[in-house]
């Protein structure tokens, strides 16, 4: 796996190489470098050196160069998506998905010139104008997690690229494939070389970027304890962060739900991406009656096909890797030992033409409260909790206590107990009939409470926040006669405006 500098591939030169598998069969697809120092400082010193004509580059023609890119991206979707199938395990259906989310942002920022507009205010005082611009701040990098190797980092350099700045990304060790892919279509769009570098690496090229003097602004997706690190680390070094970080989503279930719609809705958001989503419904909270729709449930569950990506009608793909599989078993059994009911396990699951891959089907433990660590811990698999309470207002207390807000579902026919829970509930998106409450581009991805340090949102308005600095020019072209001039220096506070 080559690194992308100066908008060629270059082979490393390290002696640190990360094996990357098939999660599907564990056979070896590529080695990826731990790009060295000297690499990743070729990396920053050619988005630097690119900067300078690139912030001067219309916005307009910016704008074309997106345009050219997402007309790429359809052209390639499955080529794009084999590749995250490959390398990250989805389904094939829902790695185009995962292309499709990210492409949505790529066509927002073929209209990014009305946000970057700024603002203006004539005649403050005689003569005297002032105005404002939102400027690009420079060289900016993002570090990707493994799950959506496609849409993350489609949030990431195009929008801070159409914003003026050039953009130094780390995607995820464990699926780089799909930024390559998306590299060299942004170069045959027109992305001038430098704009976007690519870099390799662990926790030596997280650490470079978290301090290296250049870099102005970092983006993050991913696990909590990486996402503290880069918040703390760089911050600490003076840069812009936003980090957006783990979640444990909660449904809420109401006994005036549509049954058969909202089951469907939580298996799907459930064990779809095989759990590994941080959007994913993760805990379903069965108000009153509705605890005798779980046996339903249940059985949508088995209903999923636990297969290869590639496979036709497969469901649910593996999970990353052997690792991410043992944890995600380790944590159904705490579950068990901690006083959870496993009401369907997915331990031990091989498809037949598989029998090497990380595979967990879908799991579901009941009677998950508090304390327990299958409830407490981010699992990253398909497992869900249950959790039976009596009111919609136990649902609200139960989410509220819990330190994450990413995102969280209320299934329901009743208005008023809709505009209830979007009133009470502390998260930051909410879903009505809506699994999984991803906003649409032309919002911000608005996570919030443990699930983000930073405050600055992802993509739409508030991304273009994140990737601007605001300059303010005060002007005076009142020209007055010489001799009318003070021949005095004036010392006290301008007062513009004032006659006082």
């Amino acid at each position: 796996m080559p690194l992308w500098i100066d908008g060629q591939e270059v082979q490393s030169k390290t002696d640190k190489w990360i094996p990357l598998y098939n999660p599907a069969t564990n056979d070896l697809v590529s080695m990826v470098p731990e790009a060295t120092q000297e690499e990743m400082q070729m990396a920053v010193d050619s988005s630097k050196a690119a900067f300078k004509g690139w912030r001067d580059t219309p916005i307009q023609q910016r704008q074309r160069i997106m345009f050219k890119f997402q007309d790429l991206i359809r052209e390639n979707m499955d080529s794009l998506a084999e590749s995250v199938t490959l390398e990250q395990g989805k389904t094939f259906a829902d790695a185009k998905g995962d292309v499709f989310r990210g492409l949505e942002v790529v066509e927002y920022t073929c209209g990014l010139a009305s946000t970057l507009q700024g603002e203006t205010v004539e005649n403050v005082a005689g003569g005297i104008d002032v105005y404002s611009y939102k400027q690009p701040l420079g060289v900016v990098a993002g570090i990707c997690p493994f799950n959506f190797p496609a849409m993350i980092p489609l949030w990431m350099f195009p929008m801070g690229t159409t914003c003026g700045n050039t953009y130094v990304m780390k995607p995820s060790e464990k699926d780089p494939g799909c930024s390559m892919l998306l590299a060299k279509l942004a170069k045959e769009a027109g992305l001038p070389d430098g704009v976007l570098n690519i870099i390799h690496g662990a926790h030596d090229c997280v650490n470079f970027i978290c301090d290296d003097p250049d870099i102005r602004a970092i983006s993050f997706v991913g696990g909590n304890k990486a996402g503290e690190h880069i918040f703390a680390r760089g911050t600490a070094a003076g840069k812009r962060v936003q980090s957006n970080m783990g979640a444990k989503n909660h449904a809420t279930i109401l006994p005036n739900a549509r049954k058969d719609q909202t089951l469907n809705a939580i298996a799907g958001a459930a064990f779809g991406a095989a759990g590994q989503r941080c959007m994913a419904l993760s805990h379903a909270l069965f108000v009153g009656e509705t605890k005798e729709w779980i046996p339903e449930l249940i059985e949508k569950a088995k209903l999923l096909k636990v297969d290869g990506g590639m496979e036709p009608g497969a469901d649910v793909g593996p999970l990353i890797s052997k690792d991410s599989k043992a944890r995600v078993e380790s944590l159904i059994q705490q579950g068990v030992d901690n006083g959870a009911e496993l009401l369907l396990d997915g331990r031990g699951v091989k498809p037949e033409k598989y029998p090497e891959g990380n595979f967990v089907g879908p799991t579901v433990l009941a009677g998950l409260d508090k304390g327990n660590p299958a409830y407490e811990e981010e699992i990253f698999g398909p497992v869900l909790g249950i959790t039976c309470v009596d009111t919609l207002d136990d649902a609200i207390e139960f989410t509220n206590a819990n330190k994450y807000g990413n995102g969280t579902a209320i299934f329901t026919t009743d208005g008023n107990d809709a505009r209830y829970f979007q009133r009470n509930i502390d998260v930051g998106q909410v879903g009505i009939n809506v699994p999984i409450p991803v906003p649409l581009p032309m919002f911000s991805f608005t996570g919030s409470r443990g699930s983000i340090r930073g405050d600055l949102h992802f993509y739409g308005k508030q991304g273009a926040q994140f990737y601007t600095q605001v300059k303010t020019i005060t002007s005076n072209w009142d020209y007055i006669e010489p001799e009318a001039q003070s021949a005095k220096a004036a010392t006290v506070m301008p007062t513009m405006g004032s006659k006082s």
